[in-house]
C-alpha cells in the first residue's frame, strides 16, 4: 500500500470567522518542507497552505499534519475534527498546541510538543506499526545535521520572491509574555554556518534571490552572526530577519549585515512605555535608547519593522495613542500591534490567573485582537477599542505616505521600500475588515 502524508499550513479566520484568503502568500512557514525532509523517502508528501489554496478534504492520505501558528490555530482545530470525522488520522503541532497539548489532543490522534526534529520518524514508524503515542516529545538538544528542506514542494505554488531558510531556534531573553521564552527557558540553538549557506545556496539554485533567514533572534550570538553575514556576502543575495533591538549597539555587526544584503530588521520593542516593559521582565531594553537605535538601523541601509503590545498594568490610553506618533516620527515601514493575551502555558497565563485579572475563559477567543483580562488604567472594551484606533491611524494613508515614501532608503533601495507600501496597502485593506495584519 503507498504511503502518503498531507501537511498542512492553515490560515487564521476573519471577525466573521472566514478563513482569510490571499490570491497569493509571499511569506511562507518552514516547518513543513522541513517535516517533508525529514520523512522517509518511501512516503509521498504533499503540502497545502491554506491562505492560497483549498485543502483536499477528499485526500487519499493516511496522515494530515496540521500545523499551529499564532490565532490560525482555530483553524487549525476545526480542519482536525474535520479530516477527523473522515476517518483520517490527524497529527497536530507547533508551537500553540505546544502551550496547550491536553486541549490539542481533543481534536487529533497525536500531538508533536516543541520540536518534531527528534520524534517525526518514531511517530511514522509508530502510526505503521499501529502504536501512535497520544504525545510525542523530544527534548532539543541540537540543531546540527537537519537535511535541505523539501522547497520542492513550495515553488510550484503562488508564493513570495523568497523562501524561508533556518539559522537558530530560541532566545537568551526571558519576556514573560513570549512563547519562545516559555517553550525554550532561555536557551538558544544555532546551526553551523555551513548548514545554513548550504540551504541559502539551495534556494539560489531554485531561482531565488532573496530569503527569510529564520531566528527568534538572530543577533543572540554576535560572533556567530558576523561570520554568517561575511559568508551570506560571497553569495550575492538579499535577506530579512528579526533580532532584539541592542544589534544597533554593535557597528561592526550592523555594517556586515547591510553589506551582506540584509533589507530589513524585524524588532519586538513591545512598547514606548519603560514601566510597561519592565512589567514583561523586558528591562533590559531602554526606550529612552529606541530613536537613537533606529536612526543607526536605517542610515546602515536597513529598513525596521516592529511588532509592540498594548495593555500593561502599566499602560494607559495616552501612552496607546503616543504610540502612533512614535512610529511615524521613527518612520517605522512595517509596524504591527498585538493585545497583551495570556496564552495559557505562558508564564503570563498563570500570572493573570493568580491575580484574577482574566475575565474572558473561553481561549478561543484569544486571538490578540480582543481584551481578555482587565488591565489596572483602563476597561478590557477601552483597550480593544485604543487597539483598533491605533492600528487605524498607523495604517492612514497620510501616514503611510509619511513612513514609507518620505524616507531616505527610497532612493537607495527603492524597490524595498515599493514592497514595504505593498504591505502597508495589504495591511490597511485588512485593517478595515478588522483582520489583525499579520499574513501577506
Amino acid at each position: 500500500m503507498s504511503k502518503k502524508l498531507l501537511l498542512i499550513q492553515p490560515t487564521p479566520y476573519d471577525h466573521k470567522r472566514e478563513p482569510v484568503k490571499r490570491r497569493k502568500l509571499r511569506f511562507v512557514g518552514l516547518a513543513l518542507p522541513l517535516l517533508a525532509a525529514l520523512t522517509p523517502k518511501d512516503w509521498e508528501v504533499e503540502i497545502t497552505l491554506k491562505t492560497i489554496q483549498e485543502v483536499p478534504l477528499d485526500t487519499d492520505a493516511q496522515i494530515i499534519g496540521i500545523s499551529s501558528m499564532g490565532h490560525a490555530v482555530i483553524r487549525s482545530i476545526d480542519l482536525a475534527r474535520e479530516f477527523k470525522e473522515r476517518g483520517k488520522t490527524v497529527v497536530m503541532g507547533g508551537y500553540m498546541v505546544s502551550l496547550m497539548p491536553e486541549e490539542a489532543k481533543k481534536y487529533c490522534d497525536a500531538v508533536v510538543i516543541g520540536d518534531a526534529e527528534g520524534v517525526w520518524e518514531k511517530l511514522l514508524q509508530d502510526f505503521e506499526a499501529g502504536t501512535l503515542q497520544p504525545f510525542y516529545r523530544e527534548e532539543l538538544t541540537s540543531l546540527e545535521g537537519l537535511p535541505v528542506p523539501r522547497y520542492d514542494l513550495l515553488t510550484g505554488k503562488n508564493i513570495g520572491d523568497f523562501l524561508p531558510v533556518q539559522a537558530g531556534r530560541g532566545c537568551p531573553n526571558c519576556c514573560s509574555f513570549c512563547s519562545v521564552y516559555c517553550l525554550y527557558r532561555g536557551r538558544y540553538f544555532r546551526r553551523s554556518i555551513p548548514e545554513v549557506t548550504r540551504d541559502i545556496k539551495a534556494i539560489k539554485a531554485l531561482g531565488y534571490y532573496k530569503f527569510l533567514l529564520l531566528d527568534d533572534n538572530i543577533a543572540a550570538d554576535e560572533e556567530y552572526m558576523l561570520e554568517l553575514a561575511k559568508e551570506i556576502k560571497k553569495l550575492k543575495l538579499s535577506w530579512f530577519s528579526q533580532c532584539d533591538i541592542t544589534v544597533a549597539k554593535n557597528e561592526e555587526l550592523l555594517r556586515a549585515l547591510a553589506a551582506s544584503g540584509c533589507l530589513t530588521l524585524s524588532f519586538g520593542l513591545e512598547s514606548i512605555n519603560q514601566a510597561s516593559l519592565n512589567e514583561l521582565n523586558k528591562a533590559w531594553a531602554k526606550v529612552a535608547d529606541y530613536p537613537e537605535l533606529i536612526r543607526r538601523i536605517r542610515r546602515a541601509g536597513i529598513e525596521v519593522s516592529t511588532e509592540m503590545v498594548v495593555g500593561t498594568d502599566s499602560d494607559t490610553l495616552e501612552c496607546i495613542s503616543a504610540t502612533a506618533k512614535f512610529i511615524e516620527d521613527n518612520k517605522i515601514v512595517v509596524p504591527r500591534f498585538y493585545i497583551l493575551t495570556p496564552i495559557p502555558g505562558t508564564d503570563l497565563f498563570k500570572e493573570f490567573e493568580d491575580s484574577g485579572k482574566i475575565f474572558n475563559r473561553d481561549i478561543y477567543a484569544y486571538n490578540g485582537t480582543e481584551a481578555v483580562h482587565t488591565p489596572k488604567n483602563m476597561s478590557p472594551a477601552e483597550l480593544t477599542a485604543a487597539y483598533w484606533e491605533l492600528y487605524n491611524r498607523v495604517f492612514s494613508l497620510s501616514s503611510i505616505f509619511k513612513r514609507v515614501l518620505v524616507n531616505r532608503n527610497l532612493f537607495t533601495k527603492p524597490l524595498n521600500q515599493f514592497f514595504g507600501l505593498l504591505v502597508n496597502l495589504v495591511y490597511r485593506h485588512d485593517i478595515k475588515r478588522k483582520i489583525p495584519p499579520n499574513i501577506i
